[in-house]
């Protein structure tokens, strides 16, 4: 069977097209929690990031909005008006209907916003994959017996309730011992007690999310997800995988889920011979599509974003060489790594950096190209940073020149 040729041109086009970067899509008809699905998760370390990845796929929408799918309808300062906090691993019934969104700890142990009807499949295929070796000493490291007493506890305890990290701590100790809050875990210059050395892992099993925030304190739920089959999980996911980012290696797909390599090739193989992936010339080598999903645009993907900090374009889209050609390789990679610099993108290229700074309703933006603009461009340019400020709800200042803000960690 002749291998199908795939151009650069015609994958960053699909990719674009398929995740609402050449045309958002309408809100009358998509939801953050559909757009949130085709991206495979927005990673949400930073706040304001994984809104803005969200919002500027979707016509006229704001941070407001994605606010709304993960707060159930009470945007972001729904928990200052809560009830008094309960005592150390009381229960509590949650006030309002659950979002559509759900932020918790998804591909690569990174936080994400993940759709509340995908967390089965999500967390079957997760919990999944393969146990990497623990960089804790090993006197600090966790028995398989007390990672599954503590993963219970957990589950345990926040079962209809929302509790700190302090809270939850005092409600392991109770239900397993001392022993789980003993400080072990090098941590911003602390230690953090044992037990959270364990917390993706409890997020991966359906028994962690994050709730609502409680004033500047982060709260942790019970999403009472039960994982769907591993086996048909990870299927899941690859297929989901290649229809958003193929297409792409064994190795691609390793690195964007931080999984071993050797563990992903076994599991790409698995899948060929199965007939549910398929192989197609990419990048002056081989590469994967999910089976008969071969049609590309006939058109080149046009058109000016800004991309924030982590946003899933960049972070799964490789060649890294073709989509950071030349300098821009140079400027917006940290040590290889994409996500940690906002980019501009032109054309699915990344041409640039950019960075904001707000005060009260002001957005300053700073936008460094690493070329030149064209006219045509720098009115695109205008036209993105008029619209992102308005994403942002707030009134936005351009400048053209150095950005002098370092990576992100």
């Amino acid at each position: 069977m002749k291998t199908i040729p795939v151009s650069w041109t015609s994958a960053s086009a699909r990719r674009m097209e398929r995740q609402g970067l050449l045309t958002p899509a309408a809100t009358a008809e998509t939801s953050p929690a559909d757009v949130a699905g085709r991206m495979l998760g927005a990673h949400a370390q930073v706040a304001s990031a994984a809104e803005l990845s969200i919002a500027l796929r979707l016509d006229g929408a704001t941070r407001t909005d994605v606010r709304d799918a993960l707060t159930g309808g009470q945007g972001p300062g729904r928990g200052r008006d809560r009830a008094p906090r309960p005592e150390p691993g009381a229960k509590s019934e949650p006030e309002s209907e659950p979002g559509t969104l759900v932020k918790t700890f998804g591909p690569r142990g990174t936080i994400h916003l993940l759709p509340a009807q995908d967390l089965p499949w999500w967390t079957g295929a997760l919990s999944a994959l393969p146990t990497l070796p623990s960089p804790l000493r090993p006197e600090a490291r966790m028995t398989a017996a007390q990672t599954d007493e503590v993963i219970a506890a957990i589950g345990d305890a926040l079962t209809g309730a929302e509790l700190t990290v302090d809270e939850l701590t005092d409600a392991i100790v109770e239900r397993t011992g001392s022993w789980a809050a003993d400080p072990v875990m090098p941590a911003f210059q602390t230690m953090w007690p044992r037990w959270r050395q364990v917390t993706h892992a409890a997020a991966h099993h359906g028994v962690l999310a994050f709730g609502r925030d409680r004033g500047r304190k982060v709260t942790y739920t019970n999403p009472g997800c039960t994982p769907a089959s591993p086996t048909r999980s990870l299927h899941e996911l690859v297929n989901r995988y290649l229809r958003a980012y193929g297409p792409a290696t064994a190795d691609d797909f390793a690195s964007w889920l931080a999984a071993p390599k050797a563990w992903a090739a076994e599991l790409f193989a698995s899948l060929a011979q199965q007939g549910s992936i398929e192989e197609v010339a990419f990048a002056s080598g081989r590469a994967w599509l999910a089976a008969g999903d071969t049609v590309f645009p006939d058109e080149p993907g046009r058109g000016l974003r800004l991309l924030p900090y982590f946003d899933a374009y960049v972070v799964a889209g490789r060649p890294r060489a073709l989509l950071f050609p030349g300098a821009a390789a140079t400027r917006a990679l940290a040590g290889g790594q994409a996500g940690n610099y906002p980019v501009l993108l032109i054309d699915g290229t990344v041409v640039g950096v950019w960075h904001q700074r707000r005060t009260g309703r002001r957005i300053a933006f700073t936008v460094e190209p690493v070329g030149r603009l064209s006219a045509a461009h720098r009115r695109a340019l205008d036209e993105q940073v008029e619209r992102t400020g308005a994403m942002l709800e707030g009134t936005p200042e351009l400048t053209l020149g150095k950005v002098t803000v370092g990576p992100h960690a």
